[in-house]
């Protein structure tokens, strides 16, 4: 089991680089942060994950809510570019993971058959 010192520091050093990166030009800040404490929210509820699982999730997550800020502030009527990169970052790694499961199950053939025959 880790230690919590050692969660705490991991999640100042990612809090610390996104407020870095986000003083650079050309980046949005408010959706950055947003997304990352979208990813952060969904991280910190996925419990069952491994670690490594974990960090991989928050960085899609975080990734995912920034670059679809722009597309869900079109879609939602939304002001803030941060509330959409934080709803982003929160739903994005739940959605592609339920879509991922259905893919695997579903079932080709059946879409080629007649029904009722």
């Amino acid at each position: 089991m880790t230690e919590p010192a050692s969660t705490y520091l991991l999640a100042a050093a990612v809090t610390a680089t996104a407020a870095t990166t986000a003083l650079l030009p050309g980046i949005d800040g408010d959706a950055l942060v947003g997304a990352l404490a979208g990813g952060t929210l969904y991280v910190t509820s996925a419990r069952d994950l491994p670690p490594l699982h974990r960090a991989v999730y928050l960085l899609v997550s975080t990734a995912a809510g920034y670059f679809g800020a722009p597309e869900l502030r079109g879609l939602l009527p939304l002001q803030s570019n941060g509330l959409a990169g934080f709803l982003g970052g929160a739903v994005a790694v739940t959605v592609a993971t339920q879509a991922i499961e259905r893919v695997k199950t579903l079932d080709l053939s059946s879409l080629f058959t007649k029904r009722g025959a």
